[in-house]
């Protein structure tokens, strides 16, 4: 039996390029990968609307990660668990962001995305997942940091050196990963997690083998078991070729 059964996969910065597509050289190895057993799951902080055409694209029929774990999905279509951020957090998040006129913000509800230019008027009116901020002012932006850091409920991470995104307290790849390995019946140790940020971190941590890419933050790379290369050199191939089918 392969060493590894489970290839989780962030998307923007591991397995995209750039410009936010999938390279043929990384199509072709996951297929690779899905052919030779391996489950490969999608493991973003995407919600699964922005995630889904990936999915498609690649015919994964497997569990999948979203929100940073906020949502797990036993296949494309069938959700297995949801867990929310409560909605009077979310409001005091929201005024907060408005104390930052130039921060853009966005949030994740289950039913679509809301930011900046588009917000609710009723933020108890629906269910939410995720709330993040960006701003190239990291004074501004680790001013944010310091305030929320202080908030009970809620598990912090990034998804680029400029942003901070929100999730419930305890939710995270790490432990999305984990609940899918129980569902599929595979060890954390036969599992491979690649990403870029800190929102890849403690997944990165968790797992049998944790790759960060070749553009990914410093922290990230000081915890991977191995560096691979950058999502603009087809990194995930690489990890396919030189770690997964070759374990």
């Amino acid at each position: 039996m392969a060493q590894y059964r489970l290839l989780a996969l962030d998307l923007d910065g591991t397995l995209l390029n750039d410009r936010s597509e999938i390279s043929e050289t990384n199509a072709h190895w996951v297929r690779k990968a899905v052919d030779a057993g391996v489950t490969v799951c999608v493991s973003t902080g995407r919600g699964r609307l922005g995630a889904m055409p990936i999915v498609e694209q690649l015919g994964l029929e497997s569990p999948m990660i979203f929100v940073n774990g906020g949502e797990i999905w036993k296949n494309p279509r069938q959700l297995h668990r949801r867990v929310t951020l409560d909605a009077g957090k979310v409001t005091e998040l929201h005024r907060l962001a408005l104390a930052y006129p130039d921060v853009w913000f966005w949030a994740y509800a289950t039913d679509g995305i809301y930011n900046k230019e588009q917000w609710v008027d009723d933020t108890y009116a629906r269910e939410w997942l995720k709330f993040g901020y960006y701003t190239e002012n990291l004074e501004q932006l680790n001013e944010i940091l310091r305030e929320i850091r202080g908030w009970d409920g809620l598990e912090l991470s990034n998804s680029s050196p400029y942003n901070i995104e929100i999730n419930p307290k305890g939710v995270s790849k790490a432990a999305a990963i984990a609940e899918v390995c129980g569902l599929l019946g595979y060890k954390m140790s036969e599992a491979v997690a690649v990403g870029d940020s800190l929102n890849d971190l403690e997944a990165i941590k968790a797992v049998g083998l944790g790759v960060a890419m070749g553009n990914a933050q410093d922290e990230v790379k000081a915890a991977a078991d191995a560096v691979t290369g950058t999502n603009q050199e087809d990194g995930v191939a690489q990890v396919i070729q030189n770690f997964v089918l070759k374990a």
